[in-house]
């Protein structure tokens, strides 16, 4: 199974922010959208990082309740895995669970056009073996 086929179920938007947005502008964004973490882009397009809610604790933690005024590019993780929509989920997998990572932009010429969660691709893998439970059931059965 490749990343494709994740984003054609789940669809292809990814929220961004802008590096020198607030860190109250991103919790605020965070809520409305009901995600946990959000690209962090000048552009819409390149990735200068990923700000998540872990982000933002590890920043209160560290520096209490100022950190709410900082720009977001001041607590964002700086290094960023990426994928391609042809990478296999698998390898994605892999990747994620060794850079300790749960979001993954999807990159296609070197441009963003997707993301995908620890939570997509658990779901994905579920599906996908839950499709083979009914295979080999119905081949058994036939």
């Amino acid at each position: 199974m490749k990343i494709a086929s994740i984003l054609a179920s789940k669809g292809d938007y990814v929220a961004t922010i802008a590096p020198n947005a607030t860190v109250s502008e991103l919790l605020a964004l965070l809520a409305e959208k009901g995600i946990g973490a959000v690209v962090v882009s000048s552009d819409g397009v390149l990735i200068n990082g990923i700000a998540s809610e872990r982000d933002v604790a590890r920043s209160l933690a560290s520096i209490g309740a100022t950190a709410l005024d900082a720009p977001v590019s001041q607590i964002m993780t700086k290094v960023t895995t990426t994928c391609e929509m042809d990478s296999p989920v698998e390898e994605i997998m892999v990747a994620m669970t060794q850079n300790r990572v749960r979001h993954v932009p999807v990159l296609e010429d070197g441009k963003m056009v997707g993301i995908v969660s620890i939570g997509d691709i658990v779901k994905a893998r579920i599906d996908h073996l839950e499709d083979e439970r009914k295979s080999l059931l119905s081949y058994i059965t036939s």
